[in-house]
């Protein structure tokens, strides 16, 4: 069911490109905390699910190609801005290959979900795919399990 889910995503993803680069180019560099089905976890500064992706070293992104059209980097220009909730000295950003700084949190590197359509929407949460897994962040850093 999940893999069908993840195939169903990224067929639409060519649709929802609009979407994603509005999001991974949002001027809004805010990481947040707020509630969810599981529990608080980190949230844009527009009420988008953050996701970390296993297979990542420490603070490298290595999701690129129909990854990244699935799970586009949270991209930003310059240093994301610490909410309410986030610690900020566990906020950062990496190079990506192409040059864009992507935000991290306690040295992953952090990612939406092209499925998740609404603020507040995690429909992604634990999914295998890509060689690792994806997987939401509580304001202490650690992986939602």
């Amino acid at each position: 069911m999940r893999t069908r889910l993840l195939l169903v995503s990224i067929a639409v993803a060519a649709s929802a490109v609009g979407v994603a680069s509005a999001a991974t180019h949002s001027s809004r560099s805010t990481v947040t905390v707020k509630s969810s089905t599981y529990g608080r976890i980190l949230f844009d500064g527009r009420g988008f699910a953050l996701y970390a992706f296993t297979r990542d070293p420490r603070g490298r992104s290595v999701c690129r190609g129909a990854c990244a059209t699935a799970w586009p980097p949270y991209l930003v220009k310059g240093r994301p801005r610490a909410d309410a909730g986030v610690n900020s000295s566990q906020l950062g950003t990496t190079k990506r290959a192409d040059g864009r700084l992507q935000v991290t949190y306690a040295g992953r590197p952090l990612y939406y979900y092209i499925g998740d359509r609404k603020p507040g929407q995690v429909l992604c949460q634990n999914v295998k795919a890509f060689g690792g897994n994806w997987i939401v962040l509580r304001a202490n850093g650690r992986l939602v399990r």
